[in-house]
C-alpha cells in the first residue's frame, strides 16, 4: 500500500501560490499570584531592573507540585557571544522586519475585514490554503520570545498589534461571520467548515489538520500573555478554549478517538497541552475537560503499557500529544499519562533516532531500529525534533535523568542549530524542513508558511530555555548545557555568568557575579565526555570523579567572585546504525561531523590500519587549520551545525576487510560475529594499550576465544598472533 502524500509534497505542488495578493484570569491563576507574592516577600531582594522585567513578563504558568525540577523564565537567561547568539540574531532580524499585516491577511479576509492590501506569507499560508493561520500562531510565539529576550519596545508594539487585530477578527466573526460560527469564541483564518467535516471523518487533503492550526494560534496567544504580559491575548485564548469545549465536550468518546486516528486531518498538535495550560491560567473546569477530549486512546494505552506500535504513524502528528499527556498528568495525577510519555520517549530517542537527533522518514515513523535502511533525502523533519526537545524538557522536570539532557544537547546542537542558514535575510525564516541523512544530500532552506518554518522561527529565539534549571525547593542549580550565557535568579539574589565557546571545544567557566549562599551546583557530565573531565573551584581541583552521563554536584556556601572551571575535552568517536553496524557516523565530542561530497553512494572508510597503541581515531583522522574541521580519505569533515547548502554524507560505510596491525597484514579476513561486531572492533574497544606486550596479550586472548567459538581456524589464529608480534605500533 502506498504512503499517503506528505504535506511537503503538497507544498511542492502548490508552490507559486504565495505570489497571489490577496478575560480575566480565574481563581487558580489568582492563587498562583498570591503564592508567588508570598514567596517573593521572603526571597532575597531583586534589583529594580529585574523586578521591572518580571512585571513585564506577564502571568507565568505556575510550576506544578509534581515537578522536582523547574525552569527559569526566558528573560532570566541571556545568551552570550557565539554561534547560538549569531543564529538567534538572524531570526530576530526576521521578527523585526516581517510585516505584521502579511501575517494577519488571512485572518482579516476570513473575518470580512480590510486586509490593508497585504498578501499572505505563502507556502501553506495562502488565501485558500487549508492550513492558513497556523503560521500566524508561530509568529506570535516568535515575537513574544524575541521580546522576552531583548525587551525591545518595537517588538512589544508589533506583538500587541497582532493580538489586537486577532481580537478584532474574533469579534467580527462572532458578530457577522459568513457563515456565523457556532460559538462566539471561534477564531481561525478559515470558516468553521473544516472542524465540522472532521467530525464526519473527512480525510486529508480535503481538510488539513484544523485542530493543529487551532493549537498554534492558541499557543501563540498564551505565549504573548505569559512572555510579554499581553492580557488581551489570554482573553482571546480563553474564548477559543470555550469554543473548543462547545464543539468537543458533547461528542461521544468513540467519535473523538476515530477523529484523532485520521492521518493528518486528525492531527491536533499539542491541543491537550495548550488547553491544560489555559486551565492553569483560568481555573475553568471546561478547559481541562476539553484537554481530555484529545486523548488518542489506542496509542495512549499502548504506550502506557510500553507496547511499541509507532511504525507507519506520522511522527510529528503524535510527538506533541505526549507533552500534552504530561501536562494532563500534572493536573489530574493519572499515572497512565506520565507512563505513556516516558515510554514513548524511549521508543523514539534511540531506536528511531538518526545521528543528528532527528527522527522519521518522509514524516513517518519507521520500524524500530531501522536507521541504515531508511537513509535518504527526507529524514528528520525539523518539527519533530522541536517537539522531541519539548517532551525531553518536560520529562526532566518530573525526573532529572541526564539521558533527557544528553538527547536535548544532541538535538539542539546537531539538528536545531544546523537548521538555520548562516546568511542574513528577512523574507523567509531560512530554515530546514527535512534534513536528509542519505549520501550526497543537501540541506534546503526557506519554508515560509510551512510547519517547520513555524517551529523554526521559535527554535532560534529560545536557545537559552534549558541551559539552567533549579530544584523545586531552590536549593540546587542544574547546569544542563554549556552555552555562553548569564543567569539572573532574583529569588536567590544570584547572577551567574557562563563563559564558553560551545559548540567549539574548550573550557567552560561559571562565575558568581552577584550574590551567594549555600547551593548545590549540579554540573552535567555529558555521556560523550570519555576523554576525562576536570573541574576546579577557584583554581583548586575538585577531587570527586566526574562520570559521563551523570551530574557532578558541588555543594558549597558560594560567594561573589567564586569561579568554577569545567573542562570536557572532545574526542573523535563513531556511532553505528542499529540495523547495520557497518553504516556509521562520526562525532567530535557532541558534534556530528559530515563528509563533504556530492557522491550519491556511501563513501567507504577504513581506520584500524592506522591505529597506534592508543587505539584512537585521531590516528586516522587529521585536523585541518580550520577549527572543528578534519580530513580523512581525501575528504573534509565539517561540523554539521554550519548552515550551508554543501552536499554532505552524515553516514559512511565502514570497511575493515582484513586483520591488519599497522604495516603488519595477517592475511586473515576480519570476520564478524552474528551481532555484526568484527574481531578488530572487539580488540580496539580495549584500547589504549600501555605497551606492545599488553597489545599482543589482548590479541592472543581474543584470538583464542574466536578459535574456541569456531570463528577462526587454527591457521587463522596463528597468523593473527604472528602479525601482532611483528607489528611495530607506536604510542
Amino acid at each position: 500500500m502506498s504512503q499517503p502524500p506528505t504535506r511537503r509534497r503538497v507544498l511542492s505542488l502548490t508552490a507559486g501560490a504565495a505570489a497571489t495578493p490577496l478575560l480575566a484570569a480565574g481563581p487558580l491563576a489568582q492563587a498562583a499570584h498570591a503564592a508567588h507574592a508570598a514567596h517573593a516577600a521572603h526571597a532575597a531582594p531583586a534589583t529594580a531592573e529585574a523586578a521591572e522585567v518580571a512585571r513585564a513578563a506577564g502571568e507565568a504558568l505556575p510550576a506544578q507540585p509534581a515537578w522536582s525540577v523547574r525552569p527559569f523564565a526566558l528573560h532570566e537567561v541571556s545568551l552570550g557571544g557565539g554561534v547560538f547568539r549569531t543564529k538567534r540574531d538572524l531570526m530576530l532580524d526576521y521578527a523585526r522586519a516581517y510585516p505584521a499585516d502579511r501575517i494577519l491577511a488571512v485572518f482579516r479576509a476570513n473575518a470580512g475585514l480590510d486586509t490593508r492590501g497585504a498578501r499572505p506569507p505563502g507556502g501553506w499560508e495562502t488565501a485558500d490554503g487549508n492550513l492558513r493561520g497556523h503560521y500566524g500562531g508561530h509568529f506570535l510565539t516568535l515575537v513574544a520570545q524575541a521580546y522576552a529576550d531583548t525587551r525591545e519596545a518595537a517588538l512589544k508594539s508589533k506583538l500587541d498589534h497582532l493580538v489586537s487585530a486577532l481580537g478584532e477578527c474574533q469579534q467580527a466573526l462572532a458578530e457577522h461571520g459568513t457563515p456565523k460560527p457556532s460559538h462566539p469564541g471561534y477564531l481561525a483564518a478559515y470558516p468553521e467548515t473544516q472542524f465540522i467535516l472532521l467530525e464526519s471523518y473527512t480525510t486529508y487533503p480535503t481538510i488539513w489538520a484544523p485542530y493543529y492550526t487551532c493549537h498554534k494560534i492558541m499557543r501563540g496567544l498564551l505565549d504573548a500573555h505569559t512572555l510579554a504580559g499581553n492580557r488581551q491575548a489570554l482573553t482571546i485564548a480563553a474564548k477559543m478554549g470555550d469554543w473548543v469545549h462547545s464543539r468537543l465536550g458533547h461528542l461521544p468518546k468513540a467519535q473523538l478517538e476515530r477523529m484523532w486516528s485520521i492521518y493528518i486531518a486528525g492531527e491536533y498538535g499539542g491541543m491537550n497541552e495548550v488547553m491544560t495550560d489555559l486551565y492553569a491560567l483560568t481555573g475553568r473546569a471546561e478547559h481541562l475537560a476539553a484537554a481530555r477530549c484529545f486523548d488518542n486512546t489506542a496509542l495512549l494505552t499502548a504506550c502506557a503499557e510500553d507496547r511499541d506500535i509507532l511504525e507507519g504513524r506520522h511522527a510529528n502528528q503524535h510527538i506533541p500529544q505526549f507533552t500534552g499527556y504530561l501536562r494532563l498528568f500534572d493536573h489530574t495525577g493519572e499515572e497512565r499519562y506520565a507512563a505513556a510519555s516516558r515510554n514513548f520517549w524511549g521508543m523514539v530517542a534511540g531506536p528511531r533516532m538518526y545521528a543528528l537527533g532527528g527522527t522519521g522518514q518522509g514524516e513517518m515513523f519507521r520500524a524500530r531500529g531501522a536507521i541504515a535502511a531508511t537513509l535518504d533525502d527526507k529524514n528528520a523533519e525539523t518539527c519533530a525534533t522541536y517537539n522531541m526537545l519539548k517532551l525531553s524538557r518536560q520529562l526532566f522536570f518530573h525526573d532529572p535523568d541526564p539521558a533527557y539532557m544528553d538527547y536535548y544537547e544532541r538535538g539542539l546542537t546537531n539538528h536545531v542549530l544546523a537548521s538555520r542558514r548562516d546568511a542574513p535575510g528577512t523574507e523567509s525564516p531560512d530554515v530546514t524542513y527535512f534534513v536528509g541523512m542519505g549520501p550526497g544530500v543537501r540541506r534546503q532552506y526557506g519554508n515560509t508558511g510551512t510547519c517547520c518554518g513555524g517551529t523554526g522561527m521559535e527554535n532560534h529565539t529560545k536557545y537559552q530555555d534549558s541551559v539552567y534549571f533549579r530544584s523545586a525547593d531552590g536549593s540546587a542549580l542544574y547546569v544542563n548545557l554549556y552555552l555562553a550565557s548569564t543567569l539572573r535568579w532574583p529569588e536567590r539574589g544570584l547572577v551567574i555568568e557562563q563563559m564558553s565557546d560551545y559548540p567549539a571545544e574548550g573550557v567552560r567557566t561559571l562565575t558568581f557575579r552577584e550574590g551567594g549562599g549555600p547551593l548545590a551546583l549540579k554540573l552535567r557530565v555529558p555521556s560523550w565526555a570519555t576523554a576525562g573531565v576536570t573541574v576546579t573551584v577557584n583554581g583548586a581541583p575538585h577531587r570527586a570523579e566526574a562520570e559521563p552521563g551523570t551530574y557532578l554536584t558541588l555543594n558549597r556556601n558560594w560567594r561573589r567572585g567564586d569561579r568554577v572551571r569545567i573542562s570536557t575535552p572532545y574526542r573523535l568517536r563513531i556511532e553505528r546504525a542499529l540495523d547495520d553496524p557497518t553504516v556509521q557516523s562520526l562525532f567530535y565530542g557532541p558534534l556530528l561531523l559530515t563528509a563533504q561530497s556530492p557522491e550519491q553512494q556511501f563513501r567507504t572508510f577504513s581506520f584500524y590500519k592506522d591505529f597506534t597503541l592508543r587505539g584512537d581515531l585521531a590516528d586516522a583522522i587529521r585536523p585541518t587549520t580550520r577549527p572543528l574541521h578534519f580530513t580523512t580519505h581525501d575528504l573534509t569533515l565539517a561540523p554539521f551545525h554550519i548552515g550551508d547548502d554543501a552536499p554532505y554524507h552524515a553516514y559512511f560505510r565502514r570497511s575493515e576487510p582484513a586483520i591488519v596491525f599497522g604495516g603488519s597484514d595477517s592475511g586473515v579476513p576480519n570476520h564478524a560475529r552474528a551481532d555484526g561486531r568484527t574481531f578488530l572492533d572487539l580488540l580496539w574497544q580495549q584500547a589504549p594499550f600501555p605497551t606492545a606486550a599488553h597489545f599482543v596479550r589482548a590479541v592472543r586472548t581474543l584470538a583464542g576465544r574466536w578459535l574456541s567459538e569456531n570463528l577462526f581456524s587454527r591457521t587463522e589464529h596463528d597468523r593473527v598472533i604472528a602479525a601482532a608480534n611483528e607489528a611495530d605500533l607506536r604510542r
